[in-house]
Formats: structure tokens, C-alpha cells, sequence
């Protein structure tokens, strides 16, 4: 089945129930229908047939989500990029995709112009959210084309969208998706969330990351109805809950951060949102527990997964494990493997306790095979049917899964191996801290040193009073504690709310121990 037969289904079930919201429309499933009949339509007067790469640089508006469902109405690729890229990704991203249209926002029009005068073959471009009188803008599209094309018959194995991922550490890879890794993908993240028909959520998270693809399609799926939020404001996004009717919330932690430490929260009627979920990053103890306080969820889930395989593990018994990752997902088989382990088949892994690197057979529905035109970057990610990760983790005796974090992360001090992210969660729970970020810097001496980088909430707070709480209040080893600390406003996060940590271990020092 394709993606567009899971929509087309879920309107002839309940064609009047609400499908997209914004402030500008509230269209149901039968308008939603009709208006991604008349986009495609489009897209096929402009040449776009089965197999083309659209480019799509867009908010997450009403017109993302037509440009979404009609291109899986002619077997088009969506291929969302982030709207706040530099020139040089934009370029990069379009010529890597040879894509054969862009739909952008109007205000990056001189931005995506120099793209596009920069490639070595014209490409049309469609405006959202400029002037109605531009022949050019996407407006038109939502009118009946001059003939309508039938939907076309869609494999499953085409493919369905490309994601490119972050790209901290080099050019962005292209992971492309089928229909049956979207549609399997979703129906997994319906099961791990018990989610129900009609669960009403908020499109927070961006169209060109995973998780905000996650909540679109669930949505779809279940005849939900999705609030978008173009432009992130948390004061919008929480009053949105009430106002909605918000069952369902899937965010990264930061943006949960915002909204548990949100000032007026406390006045709004919160009874309707039952599930939470978040993934992409990880969630200290001490934000575990005021979520669970302020928000009092029914169901509340850490997604472990990438957009690469979309679940590897996940729990959803935060209360008494709070930061863990949990058990397999729905399609998956989770092993943790020898770091660095080139030879020799992924067969019995390392045993309970000890950190390794996880990996996940490419037998589930919801993997992709290999990169986009990155055959090196293929064969080092994919071994013998094992997508390695690159993430490092533990199996505890209950056979639950610990995140410790990157491979690259990890840091070795005097020939021991820290991971920061237990250092941070045990820091997180000071009263003193707003957030931290743990890195190793180099040190001569060690090799490198754990250096924390501290968000107080106390402008009172010492590298000191720090280092006393690390020595006598918790169970952290000695050995592990920060030896350096620098108190900054805020911590540099990717727009998904990964920690940048290599712009970290760039950052000046302001307190040694």
C-alpha cells in the first residue's frame, strides 16, 4: 500500500473530521482531499512525474503538507530540506537530489534564487506566502488544474520521501525512504505510543526531520487532526493544547524544557493531553520528573531511533527508569556490539553491563538501504545486514537498553572511559542548574578533561559549589567529575535540539579545577 491509499482511506472513512489546522484554515479530510487532487495536478502541468525530487525549503504550513500528499499522489519524492540552511547546503542538497522543483517560502526568495542561478540546469520554483498577484505562487495551486490526473498506481518500494540528515560533521547524507518504511514506521510509532483514532496533535517538530514526519503521518493514519505551528513560539504551542483539544505531543526535549518551565502554564487546562513522547536528543532525570509533574501524562515514551531506521528501542516506564531507553521497538532487533568492531559477524555482541555500540538489523520495515549517492558512507553504516548507529549504550539486567550517547562523544581521561551523558544527568539534578553540556577537551596532561558547560539558574552558582555537590552529594565517580566549567547563557543546539558539542570544545574557559 502507498501513502497516499493510507489518506485516501482514512477520507473515505471520516471524510468531515478535521485534518490540518492553522490559523489561517481548518480543513477536513474531504478538503484536504480536493486541494491535494488540485496540487498534483500541478505538479504534472510542470512536468513532475514518478521518481522526481521536489525540493520543498517550507515551514511546517498547510502548503507543506499539500506538497507532501500530492507527491505521493503522482510518485514523486518529497524532499524536505531545512528552511534555515546556508546557501552552500541549499546548493549542495539541490544538486545532490537533481531535484526537478523547488516549493520555498517567499522571504528566502534571494536566498533560494542564488541556488537555483548556481545550477547547471534550470529549475522552476513555487512561492508560499507571497503576494497572491505572483504568477508564481503556490496559491494558484489550490484551484482545479486545467485537467485532473488520476492518481497513479505507487509500489511500496518506491521511493517516498528523502530526508537529509543534520550534517554536524560534514555534508548532509540523503536517506531515502519508501512507502513501506513510511507507512510500517508509522503504524510502529501508532503501537509504542497507544495512540487512538482521532488523537489531535500539534506539528511542532519540522517536516524535514523524522520526528515531525512521524507525527504526520500517525496523524493521517488515524484520522487525527494536526495544529500546525509555523512559527515556533511556546506560549503559542501551550495554549494550543486547550484550544485544540492537544491529545498527543511528540517533541524533543527542549522544546519540553520550554514548555514545563513556561510561566503561565500553570493556568491552563491541561486535562486533554494524555501522551507524550519525545526522541532526538536525550532527557535528563530532573526533566523526566517535571514533565511528569506539570503535565501528569498517561503514557509517556523515549523513542531511541534515527532517521535512518526510525525505532530502535523504546520505554515507556519513565517513571521508574527515567532516561532509559528501553526494549526493541515493534520492528526491530537491537544488539550492542565491540566499539570499533570491523570483523566478523555482529553474533553475540558484548555482555550485559558493559557500554558498546548499538546496532540494528535492516530486516525491519522501517530501514532504509543505504545512502543517497554515498556509497562510502553506505558501507561504513551498513554491515552484513547491522545498520551500526554510532551510538553508544548498555544493557542492564533487565535487559533494558542505556544510551550513553555518540561513539564520537565518548571521551577517554587518563585512559578511562566517560560518556557525557551521565555526567550531565547528575549535574541536571543540582538546583542550581538550568542546563549543562558535557565534552572532553584536550589536555596535555589527560589527554582530555571533562569540561561541563553550565546554564545557571543561580547567577550565584561557582565552578566550586559545583564540584563539591559532584564530590559528596552524588554517586558520580571521581574520577568522572568535571575538572572544567564554563557558565554560558545558553547551550548551542541544532534545530532539533541536538547539543552541538563541537562547537563546544571550541568555546572559551572561564573556571579550571
Amino acid at each position: 500500500m502507498s501513502l497516499m491509499e493510507c489518506l485516501s482511506r482514512s477520507a473515505a472513512r471520516w471524510p468531515g473530521l478535521e485534518a490540518v489546522i492553522d490559523d489561517q484554515v481548518r480543513w477536513t479530510y474531504r478538503d484536504l482531499i480536493e486541494r491535494v487532487e488540485a496540487v498534483s495536478s500541478h505538479l504534472r502541468d510542470v512536468g513532475i512525474g514518478s521518481g522526481d525530487h521536489v525540493l520543498v525549503v517550507l515551514k511546517n504550513r498547510p502548503e507543506n503538507i499539500l506538497t507532501y500528499w500530492a507527491c505521493h499522489r503522482i510518485g514523486a519524492i518529497y524532499t524536505p530540506v531545512n528552511f534555515r540552511m546556508s546557501v552552500d547546503e541549499l546548493t549542495y542538497c539541490a544538486t545532490d537530489s537533481q531535484c526537478r522543483l523547488v516549493v520555498a517560502e517567499a522571504d528566502l526568495e534571494d536566498r533560494v534564487l542564488t541556488v537555483l542561478n548556481g545550477l547547471s540546469a534550470p529549475v522552476p520554483v513555487v512561492w508560499v506566502a507571497g503576494p497572491p498577484s505572483d504568477p508564481d505562487a503556490f496559491d494558484r495551486w489550490l484551484r482545479p488544474g486545467s485537467n485532473l490526473v488520476p492518481e497513479i498506481r505507487v509500489d511500496e518500494s518506491q521511493t517516498a520521501i528523502m530526508l537529509y540528515t543534520s550534517g554536524t560533521t560534514g555534508r548532509p547524507k540523503g536517506v531515502p525512504r519508501s512507502h513501506r518504511n513510511e507507512i510500517s514506521a508509522a503504524i510502529a510509532h501508532i503501537i509504542q505510543n497507544r495512540y487512538q483514532m482521532g488523537e489531535r496533535s500539534v506539528g511542532a517538530m519540522p517536516f524535514y526531520h523524522t520526528m515531525g514526519m512521524r507525527t504526520l503521518v500517525s496523524s493521517a493514519l488515524l484520522n487525527g487532526a494536526l495544529a500546525l505551528l509555523p512559527n515556533y513560539e511556546m506560549e503559542r504551542l501551550a495554549r494550543l493544547i486547550p484550544e485544540e483539544r492537544i491529545t498527543a505531543l511528540y517533541l524533543v526535549p527542549t522544546l519540553f524544557y520550554d514548555l514545563v518551565n513556561w510561566r503561565g502554564l500553570s493556568e491552563l487546562d491541561l486535562r486533554s493531553l494524555t501522551k507524550i513522547g519525545y526522541a532526538g536528543a536525550a532527557m535528563t532525570s530532573t526533566l523526566t520528573a517535571q514533565c511528569f509533574e506539570r503535565l501528569t501524562p498517561q503514557v509517556f515514551v523515549n523513542h531511541f531511533g534515527s532517521s535512518e531506521v526510525y525505532t530502535f528501542t523504546v520505554c515507556d516506564w519513565l517513571d521508574r527508569k527515567p532516561t532509559c531507553a528501553g526494549k526493541a521497538g515493534f520492528h526491530a532487533e537491537v544488539r550492542v556490539v565491540a566499539i570499533n568492531e570491523t570483523s566478523g559477524l555482529p553474533d553475540d555482541g558484548v555482555p550485559f553491563g558493559v557500554p558498546g555500540e548499538v546496532i540494528v538489523r535492516l530486516s525491519s520495515p522501517e530501514a532504509f538501504h543505504g545512502y543517497w549517492n554515498r556509497p562510502e558512507a553506505t558501507a561504513k553504516a551498513i554491515r552484513e545486514g547491522w545498520y551500526y548507529t554510532g551510538d553508544v549504550g548498555y544493557w542492564d539486567d533487565d535487559g533494558d537498553l542505556w544510551v550513553y550517547g555518540r561513539v564520537d562523544d565518548m571521551l577517554i581521561s587518563g585512559g578511562e572511559n566517560i560518556y557525557p551523558l551521565e555526567v550531565e544527568d547528575v549535574l541536571s539534578m543540582h538546583p542550581g542548574v538550568a542546563e549543562v553540556a558535557v565534552v572532553g577537551r584536550s589536555d596535555e596532561r589527560w589527554g582530555e578533561v571533562v569540561t561541563a558547560f553550565v546554564v545557571p539558574l543561580d547567577p550565584n552558582l561557582t565552578a566550586e559549589t559545583l564540584d563539591r555537590y559532584c564530590l559528596n552529594v552524588t554517586s558520580l565517580a571521581r574520577f568522572k567529575r568535571p575538572r572544567q566549567y564554563v557558565f554560558v547563557q545558553e547551550i548551542p543546539k541544532s534545530p532539533v535540539g541536538k547539543i552541538l558539542r563541537r562547537v563546544l570544545r571550541e568555546g572559551p574557559l572561564n573556571t579550571n579545577l
